[in-house]
């Protein structure tokens, strides 16, 4: 096991690593902004080092002041966390290169994941449902881009090869808007991610947005931990996660559960994953994979008892896993909401000094925060803030203490989006369970007429 790593995030992630890293007897290493000195995990880490001025460009996007930080503290390894640097496969492949031990996938693996359409070429040949598609980059034919959409069925979505997190996108209804739209995306994507390929597939109109837990060491053993149902989604981004799926059968979840872990083991997968899939139809269609810790993690840690990030560091140091499948037991029901400082009704993030902060409590209740009394939220980076998580034997317990918790929850002198919480807690569709991820969109705009 490592002795010493370096965190390369901040926030709540940050702060939930090293507490996973303290419990392994790992010392912590914390790199941070000029505006991030007074974060929690910064003083609790067993050293800090200033990375740079508060742009994320200038800090937590700087891969030689990561890697420095690293050899001045005689680190060994190096933890992205997620967002910034964590599915940057050059940042993994210049780590390695220096000598650290990157936490997380081979930069080979990254590159192959990122690149959508790479991707879903390889989990095809690796036997995972795929959403019907054209199979590869589209090229400069209209006609045969006209051939290929006929195929498939309108209406079709044209995505950029690169993209993420919902951009790189658009929406083709008709065969006279089909070129135009192919352009456009084309054009945006070589402006947004430097990468104009773009690729087109089936538009399943009302989807739930389901997602495979995995771990996979490096001896070629891999597990899948259950599904998680991440359908509450405003702007392509998730508000409202939970586990097990309403609806999802154990013989679905097995199903597709072995299909990913047969996936893992031809690519040669290496750490924690995520097959993220749209659910139509009792169909599962894969759309991509992350290669790193997501957000959304703890609801999965707490219907099984694994701790993801314990297992993370595990997997990298090199040990094999000490979970087997048959190990694998699902526990009730969680459900994680995420805490942004934003304004709940316009969605406009509200950074400044939190007077008050005063986290709930009682049995089932986790709050993974970094927030306290005093804290100054800076303007510079994602709004969220925390994520509250509970546990009950049953879903409709788990809604019942989420509501309990986000009504105890204290956050003053700033807005929050606790209230948009508390409407989809209390929102029938929400409480029947299944909703698509276009349903928290379409009720808020009801609501708002």
């Amino acid at each position: 096991m490592f002795s010493k790593i370096v965190i390369a995030n901040r926030g709540e992630i940050a702060l939930r690593i090293l507490r996973a890293c303290h419990t392994l007897g790992i010392k912590t290493v914390a790199v941070h902004s000029t505006v991030d000195r007074n974060q929690k995990h910064v003083g609790m880490a067993d050293e800090a080092v200033c990375i740079g001025p508060p742009p994320a460009l200038e800090s937590y996007l700087d891969i030689p002041k990561i890697i420095a930080a690293a050899e001045v503290t005689d680190a060994e390894a190096i933890h992205p966390g997620y967002g910034f640097l964590a599915e940057n496969a050059d940042f993994a492949e210049r780590v390695e290169k220096s000598g650290f031990t990157f936490i997380g996938p081979r930069a080979d693996t990254i590159r192959l994941m990122g690149d959508k359409v790479a991707a879903i070429e390889a989990m095809r040949a690796a036997g995972v449902p795929c959403v019907p598609g054209s199979d590869g980059p589209l090229g400069d034919d209209p006609q045969e881009n006209l051939r290929i959409a006929r195929k498939i069925g309108y209406p079709v979505i044209i995505k950029a090869a690169a993209g993420g997190g919902g951009r790189g996108m658009r929406v083709v209804h008709t065969e006279a808007a089909l070129n135009n739209a192919i352009n456009m995306t084309r054009t945006e994507a070589a402006a947004a991610f430097g990468d104009g390929t773009v690729y087109m597939e089936k538009f399943l109109e009302n989807p739930r947005h389901i997602e495979i837990q995995v771990l996979s060491d490096k001896h070629g053993n891999a597990i899948h931990l259950g599904e998680r149902d991440c359908s509450m989604q405003r702007r392509h981004q998730k508000v409202l996660e939970e586990a097990p799926a309403p609806g999802i059968t154990p013989e679905q979840r097995e199903e597709i559960g072995a299909v990913c872990v047969a996936a893992c083991q031809r690519i040669g997968y290496e750490g924690a994953g995520t097959f993220e899939f749209l659910y139509d139809n009792g169909e599962f269609y894969f759309i991509e994979m992350n290669t790193r810790i997501q957000v959304e993690h703890p609801v999965t840690e707490t219907i099984t008892g694994v701790d993801l990030i314990k297992q993370q560091l595990r997997i990298a140091a090199g040990e094999p896993l000490g979970i087997r499948q048959e190990d694998i037991r699902f526990s009730g029901h969680a459900i994680e909401c995420r805490l942004n400082a934003e304004d709940p009704e316009t969605f406009m993030p509200c950074p400044g000094t939190v007077d008050i902060f005063h986290a709930p409590g009682g049995p089932g209740v986790r709050v993974d925060s970094h927030l306290y009394d005093g804290y100054r939220i800076p303007p510079n980076y994602d709004s969220m803030i925390g994520k509250i998580i509970v546990h009950g034997e049953d879903r409709t317990t788990a809604i019942r203490r989420m509501r309990l918790a986000l009504a105890e929850t204290v956050c003053s002198g700033i807005k929050t989006n606790i209230p948009l919480q508390q409407r989809i807690l209390h929102d029938r569709g929400f409480v029947a369970g299944g909703q698509n991820i276009h349903y928290l969109e379409k009720t808020l705009k009801k609501q708002s007429h």
